[in-house]
């Protein structure tokens, strides 16, 4: 009976941790809610309302104190209430509160924030339909797809070159973040981390750290890594090479630890019953399960480097995206015409040879 009572308990105090860490995530989300929903309402009726032309509105500390303040305080007040997206987003709402004015009121502050949402994206970017449809417009599109699909062959030598230089960047690129991203993914890989090193403080503080570098790392867009690195090293494909490496490890570290996270225990609890070492059971436990989605994983990233090798030149990154923005930049539309038709041929290639190789793997 004793043992029945303490399951209980425990299952009671799992599900009351579990409610106070829902009504905390409720409070804070109902709260950046009544910010945002002010922010909205500013953005919405006073710049399309009040303020059709256009002129920017001046918005000191002063504002933004005071729609913290009261947004948030009216969002923790409404989840208090239950009447707010966030208690029926986190489930907090009784069967009793079906059906009245509770429900109604998150349900339309939903649809509401939704809707201003939309119309506050269409005011901030300036949609305008009269300027996409304009003759002179139209005119310029007309000029510009004529000549890119009239490309000019005479620099066909030196956009073939930079092509297979981006080829080479993605792949150098790639194979340098490998062996960073495979080490790296068993530190990153929760039941690792927790089960097979022992869960041990320093462990942990590892797994946490790596883990935050690797979100940190991977937010970061290529294109300013290329930046960075081109500050660096100079302007060329070794800036290109060393961006898609950081980036990569970061990604293939995500990839492969999920994949880690996700095989079969039972293999781990046979080794270790055995009494091996922590390096034994990864070496013969886990690796033999991810071998195979690991190379398969890598091949993908190698075709996704090298679209990503065309975008980063255009920013002193090497290969053809910096020959691409020069003559972008010299309006010399048919040669840009050449280039994107080539860029376009090799990543449908790498696309398909990606692909047929990662289905041999599985």
């Amino acid at each position: 009976m004793s043992a029945k009572l303490s399951a209980t308990e425990i299952i009671r105090r799992h599900n009351a941790a579990k409610r106070r860490r829902s009504l905390l995530a409720a409070r804070c989300s109902d709260a950046f809610f009544g910010m945002y929903l002010l922010i909205l309402l500013q953005k919405t009726l006073w710049e399309g309302v009040f303020n059709p032309s256009g002129t920017p509105q001046t918005l000191d500390v002063t504002w933004y104190v005071l729609v913290c303040g009261l947004g948030s305080t009216f969002g923790v007040v409404m989840s208090i209430l239950r009447a707010s997206p966030a208690s029926l987003i986190f489930g907090l709402q009784n069967d009793s509160d079906k059906g009245t004015w509770r429900e109604a009121v998150a349900l339309h502050w939903s649809w509401t924030l939704g809707i201003l949402t939309v119309v506050a994206g269409w005011i901030i970017t300036k949609i305008s339909l009269a300027d996409f449809f304009s003759e002179e417009g139209l005119a310029g599109a007309k000029r510009i797809f004529v000549a890119l699909f009239t490309p000019e062959f005479s620099i066909f030598g030196q956009a073939f070159y930079a092509i297979i230089e981006t080829i080479y960047l993605a792949l150098m690129a790639t194979l340098l973040a490998l062996p960073f991203s495979f080490l790296l993914s068993f530190f990153c890989a929760e039941n690792c981390a927790r089960e097979i090193f022992g869960g041990h403080p320093a462990v942990m503080a590892m797994y946490y750290g790596l883990r935050f570098l690797a979100n940190l790392t991977r937010s970061i867009e290529p294109l300013i890594w290329a930046i960075v690195f081109s500050v660096w090293v100079g302007i060329g494909p070794f800036a290109g090479m060393l961006a898609l490496a950081v980036h990569t490890i970061a990604s293939l570290v995500k990839q492969y630890s999920e994949q880690i996270e996700e095989i079969d225990n039972g293999t781990v609890e046979a080794i270790e019953s055995t009494g091996a070492a922590p390096l034994q059971v990864v070496w013969f436990a886990v690796v033999p399960q991810i071998v195979l989605p690991f190379l398969s994983f890598t091949i993908y990233r190698w075709d996704i480097n090298v679209r990503m090798a065309t975008v980063i030149g255009l920013v002193g990154g090497g290969g053809i995206g910096t020959l691409l923005v020069q003559y972008q930049g010299l309006a010399k539309w048919h040669e840009v015409g050449l280039i994107i038709f080539m860029i376009a041929a090799v990543v449908w290639v790498m696309d398909y040879l990606s692909s047929k190789i990662r289905a041999a793997i599985r």
